[in-house]
């Protein structure tokens, strides 16, 4: 079937607010056929409209010029939200070290929050206006074994001033491990409008971004206390056996010699209190690093992804699918590459993992390669 026709107008956003004013220039596009790839985006900062021919009777704007091509149907305005990476499953919940620098001062929309795996690193330096998560004492309950309840969030988002509407943009060390994590945090309860910067710490300084050492006051908020934390992207113990027992789809993203049961830890830090070594019966080992580029931190391409996650390891896009490793932090990152980039359907985050498996009475344990 033919794509339709459409002319294109391109305009600049006015000097105040978000509506456009003038018109400009860069958008790239040319005759497409079926299966030619989407035209490219315009540059940062830009607005595109994609109307029918003759509908441009805004009075804010005055066409320069319009071209009759052919498109694959794509609409698109950029705001003050992030210009989106192409391909992705889900770009918007990413955002360029570029459109954050150009955010920093846009405190009343957005708000950068460092995550880091070291919790002593944001005092070290940190983006501007950036507030600091530690993941100990700010997202874990200090009784309990489980992450911090809904009035321990709302007061948490409170503090950092956070509304309902806030754009939060999470970054961290290790190529965003822990910033997966508060990720995942905020959309158990049910934080709309959340976005991870690619390439995290090591990508903004490798490009010799600012850094401040001076911690933001922000006015305290009063962010309503959400619902029960959403199921469906949370797995317990007792799923996880019955998914399991089903044969279905989890994926250990452990390093390879916690996989295999050489050892309980991750490598180069302490023992830590699993009992026993090993790995959940008919699950695969991905370590969840794969999914990011050695050299800046960022995360693969779509095609390289679907390679190691489908081609490889033979996961499916509509499967249910478990991910895990030791505590649920480098599994968060995996739960969000297989959720956000690659748009599996459904796929849960087991926080319990290893420390949890490991220590169970009974439960069953394989080691060496998997299938083993």
């Amino acid at each position: 079937m033919p794509h339709p026709r459409y002319d294109v107008l391109l305009l600049l956003p006015k000097a105040e607010g978000r509506g456009p004013s003038a018109v400009a220039g860069p958008l790239t596009a040319s005759p497409l056929s079926d299966d030619s790839p989407r035209p490219s985006r315009p540059e940062e900062g830009f607005f595109a409209f994609f109307a029918l021919r003759g509908d441009f009777n805004n009075p804010d704007t005055t066409p320069i010029r319009t071209r009759r091509i052919e498109l694959l149907l794509t609409i698109h305005e950029l705001t003050a939200h992030p210009s989106p990476m192409p391909d992705y499953a889900h770009p918007e919940v990413l955002v360029s070290t570029d459109w954050a620098a150009e955010h920093l001062d846009d405190t009343d929309r957005v708000r950068f929050v460092e995550a880091n795996e070291d919790v002593l690193l944001y005092k070290t330096g940190h983006l501007p206006n950036a507030v600091n998560v530690d993941w100990v004492q700010d997202l874990q309950d200090d009784t309990v074994r489980d992450f911090i309840d809904a009035e321990q969030f709302a007061a948490l988002c409170s503090r950092m001033g956070i509304e309902e509407d806030t754009h939060v943009v999470f970054y961290g060390d290790k190529n965003n491990w822990w910033a997966c994590y508060a990720f995942w945090v905020f959309k158990l309860y049910g934080h709309a409008d959340c976005a991870v910067m690619d390439g995290g710490r090591k990508k903004w300084e490798q490009e010799g971004r600012e850094m401040t050492t001076d911690s933001p006051d922000f006015a305290e908020t009063d962010y309503p206390v959400p619902g029960s934390a959403d199921s469906s992207i949370r797995a317990f113990r007792q799923e996880v056996e019955e998914h399991m027992r089903r044969g279905g789809p989890m994926v250990d993203v452990r390093s390879p010699e916690e996989f295999k049961g050489e050892i309980t830890h991750v490598p180069g830090l302490p023992e830590e209190s699993a009992m026993r070594p090993g790995h959940i019966p008919g699950a695969r080992n991905v370590p969840w690093a794969r999914a990011a580029n050695d050299e800046d931190g960022t995360f693969r391409p779509p095609a390289e992804l679907a390679e190691i996650y489908e081609d490889e390891e033979g996961l499916n896009a509509q499967d249910d699918t478990i991910a895990y490793c030791r505590i649920g932090e480098r599994s968060s990152h995996t739960w969000f590459v297989l959720t956000y980039l690659l748009g599996f359907d459904q796929v849960k985050n087991y926080d319990g993992s290893w420390t949890e498996w490991g220590n169970l009475v009974g439960a069953p344990i394989e080691t060496g390669e998997a299938g083993s």
